[in-house]
């Protein structure tokens, strides 16, 4: 059973498993650092469809496919899943998972939604209400520029501050397998607005949300960043990660020797034209599939802290001259379970 150590702080008493995981990328992330690690890159940005909508649907259908057969487990033994993307109404999960007929929640945290969806699994499953969960999220970078930009006919220039959106999809199985990774921790996220309006600087407005949510953790488990591996936030890019290194050590908090960002780590900056980094639902969400479970998985890392952070704005919003609120879930992964009480 979850125990509360904190508003929005949960412990796993019973350290779930992630069974299997799984992601899926487009060209682009195949080029990239990590693109021998993922379990299928697409050449093809359509994906065969005929719509950029639909090929993201497909990712996400790819993903939760072969997360399920690494994990040894069909649709049928998946109690919820928990599936979210950028397009409006979720469309990119609703049309790419509704012949799986898993009961679903649709979900929304821009990138941070990965998070949001593992974070949420995780608690199902370690509070006995279900056995076993599944979450899964994906972007595109042709759907999100059509909906959150301009065309891609359009050509407009990027200017520095402005992140790639990773097309790609990751997917995991969450149950009682009793092997590592294993989920010892879950930090819901606080809305966070410091008045950014740029909407060519994510990083910039959800950095203020990655503080406060690692913060809450630390506190609420009396812990510090030396005792992880890794501090793994997503997607702030280069400039959300230099300020939330700031924002922290305003606070006498000191996370630069563990701090990495999934939206550093998907591409090359210095030969892929991407600006500050990636971005998306899918750029967390694939680096933690193809990456991050492998290293703790492989005993390489033990402790790790993945904290996704999302934008939550819309076109409206942004037209309408609105500040851009940030959110970031935090979940604590780890190569070994917490110690399990005696029996008597």
């Amino acid at each position: 059973m979850s125990e509360l150590l904190s508003r929005g702080v949960f412990r796993l008493t019973s350290c779930p498993s992630i069974e299997g995981a799984a992601a899926i990328v487009g060209a682009k992330e195949g080029e990239g650092p990590l693109g021998a690690l993922f379990d299928q890159v697409h050449e093809d940005s359509y994906l065969g469809q005929d719509t950029w909508e639909k090929a993201e649907s497909q990712l996400q259908t790819q993903a939760v496919q072969t997360a399920l057969k690494k994990s040894g487990h069909k649709p049928e033994e998946i109690g919820l899943l928990f599936a979210g993307d950028l397009l409006n109404q979720c469309i990119g999960s609703s049309y790419g998972l509704r012949e799986l007929q898993i009961p679903f929640y649709g979900l929304y945290g821009a990138c941070s939604t990965m998070g949001e969806g593992l974070g949420l699994a995780a608690l199902f499953t370690d509070s006995g209400l279900i056995r076993r969960a599944a979450a899964v999220t994906s972007s595109h970078f042709c759907s999100a520029e059509r909906q959150f930009r301009y065309p891609l006919e359009y050509g407009g220039v990027r200017p520095p501050s402005a992140q790639w959106t990773v097309t790609g999809a990751g997917a995991v199985v969450v149950g009682p397998s009793g092997k590592p990774p294993y989920l010892k921790g879950v930090a819901t996220g606080m809305i966070q607005d410091l008045g950014v309006t740029d909407i060519n600087n994510m990083g910039a407005a959800m950095a203020p949300a990655a503080a406060d949510t690692i913060r809450r953790y630390l506190e609420a488990t009396q812990t510090q960043p030396g005792d992880y591996d890794r501090i793994i936030t997503g997607d702030l890019g280069a400039v959300g990660s230099e300020l939330l290194v700031d924002l922290l050590g305003r606070e006498q908090i000191d996370v630069s020797a563990q701090h990495d960002d999934c939206g550093l780590l998907i591409f090359n900056r210095e030969e892929q034209d991407v600006h500050a980094g990636g971005s998306g639902c899918g750029c967390s969400a694939s680096v933690l599939c193809a990456h991050i479970l492998n290293e703790i998985q492989s005993g390489r890392w033990n402790e790790v802290l993945f904290v996704p952070t999302g934008a939550l704005m819309s076109t409206v919003s942004v037209q309408q001259g609105e500040s851009i609120p940030g959110i970031a879930h935090l979940v604590h992964l780890s190569s070994k379970r917490w110690p399990q009480p005696e029996q008597e």
